[in-house]
């Protein structure tokens, strides 16, 4: 599915992004403002975060800078903002040691920034997602939270997005707000710059013959954003190149 097969469908609407000056959250910009959105680009690249804005399709973006680790930084990001849906990207596998010998503090940065981040934007997003009769939240998680690949403190700080989107739901559904997860299998960003010939050696992994692009993934959250998914909520969503039937 390309843009152009469904335009406008967030015409006149306003969408938060947030790590999208890079990778898969530019590519989630780009897609969103490709269909009539006005992209609020939250990063904490905020030069790259500008240098983005002229590159979008229409009018009405702007970008600030947000530090999700620090809840001031965030509300200060949102003031303001109007927002019919929150797109959550940031996240990263942050280094930890072999399970017996991970430390406390790996786990903790693990957490901090893939579910305390995405907590934080979520509760900062909330009163301007509240103020229309229907929005949504899309939380990127990975497919670590979905199989045992290893990673614990990152697998565990991700799947814990999935609970926040279903207790989201029980809670904000009967008020309008959708909340879904999208689980992207390995997806060609910048974190495998300086590896060479990563991430294709592990297209073998994948049924469809490849690797996933960063379009790949914004295409599945321009849809749970989207109308189109107007009675899908708390449901995490493996955009995966089929990687987890050779894992189940």
């Amino acid at each position: 599915m390309n843009a152009s097969q469904s335009p406008g469908r967030f015409a006149d609407r306003d969408v938060v992004v947030t790590g999208a000056a890079h990778g898969i959250g530019r590519a989630c910009a780009v897609r969103l403002a490709a269909e009539g959105a006005r992209v609020a680009v939250l990063d904490r690249d905020l030069a790259a975060a500008e240098a983005l804005l002229p590159q979008l399709a229409g009018t009405g973006h702007r970008a600030r800078a947000v530090d999700v680790l620090d809840d001031a930084s965030v509300r200060a990001a949102f003031d303001g903002l109007a927002a019919h849906a929150l797109v959550h990207v940031v996240g990263l596998a942050l280094a930890q040691g072999e399970f017996e010998e991970s430390l406390d503090e790996e786990w903790t940065a693990n957490l901090d920034l893939n579910l305390l981040g995405a907590v934080r934007c979520t509760r900062a997003a909330l009163p301007a997602l509240r103020e229309h009769p229907t929005s949504a939240v899309v939380l990127v998680s990975s497919i670590n939270a979905l199989a045992g690949l290893g990673s614990e403190a990152y697998a565990a700080s991700k799947a814990g997005l999935g609970a926040l989107a279903l207790n989201l739901t029980r809670t904000h559904a009967p008020h309008g707000v959708r909340t879904n997860v999208v689980a992207p299998g390995t997806i060609r960003t910048r974190v495998w710059d300086g590896q060479p010939g990563m991430p294709d050696a592990w297209a073998h992994w994948y049924p469809l013959g490849r690797v996933g692009e960063p379009e790949d993934v914004a295409a599945a959250a321009a849809f749970l954003a989207s109308d189109d998914a107007a009675w899908i909520s708390g449901h995490t969503l493996p955009v995966d190149g089929g990687f987890l039937a050779n894992v189940r």
